[in-house]
Formats: C-alpha cells, sequence, structure tokens
C-alpha cells in the first residue's frame, strides 16, 4: 500500500504519532481508541504493509515501533518537493525583483 494513502486515516495517523513518541504493544495501542481490537489490527497490518511500522513478536505481544526505511521514504519526497518549489519560487523572485516597463517607457 501507498505510504500517503496508509496515512489517510486518521487513526492511523495517530498511531504513528503514538509510536513516535515509543514502541507500544497491540494491546497499548487500542487501549486509546474506542475501535474494536480487530479494527486496530487492520489498522496496523495496512501500516505495517505500507512499511511505515515493524513488528516485533515479544510471546504472545506484538511489539510495534515506527520504522525507519518508511519515514526515509517521506523525507525523500518531501525534499524533492522541496527542490521543485525552491527552484521556481527563485525564478518567481527574480521576476518579480526586475523593474517594471510602465506603459509608455521608451526602452
Amino acid at each position: 500500500m501507498d505510504r500517503f494513502a496508509a496515512l489517510a486515516d486518521p487513526t492511523r495517523r495517530s498511531i504513528m504519532e503514538m509510536l513516535g513518541e515509543r514502541a507500544l504493544s497491540a494491546g497499548e495501542i487500542g487501549a486509546h481508541f474506542s475501535a474494536s481490537a480487530p479494527a486496530i489490527s487492520q489498522h496496523l497490518k495496512v501500516l505495517r504493509q505500507a512499511g511505515l511500522v515493524s513488528v516485533e513478536a515479544r510471546g504472545q505481544q506484538r511489539i510495534y515501533r515506527l520504522d525507519p526505511a518508511g519515514l526515509e521514504a517521506f523525507d525523500a519526497w518531501i525534499i524533492k518537493v522541496r527542490r521543485f518549489w525552491s527552484r521556481h519560487l527563485d525564478v518567481l523572485e527574480q521576476e518579480l525583483a526586475k523593474p517594471e516597463t510602465g506603459e509608455g517607457d521608451n526602452r
């Protein structure tokens, strides 16, 4: 699943924010929501498939944490977009800085 599509859901964004603070078990994550355990499990599955979180089995518990590789992909995309806009905004700034040539100007 596309990383951006995975984060389109507010519950998944909240889960990502929680995991940004520390690794949590599925039960700890579920305790923060009114949704059923299977619903939270499905959200975690989507995040895992999108490469945004990783899971570690500890006995009966599943511990979830942010996956740095998935976050690096976001960083790369943001850098690419910033570079595009930076270049275009620089050109716009140069155009706006040019002196105006008014009507009737004989230049």
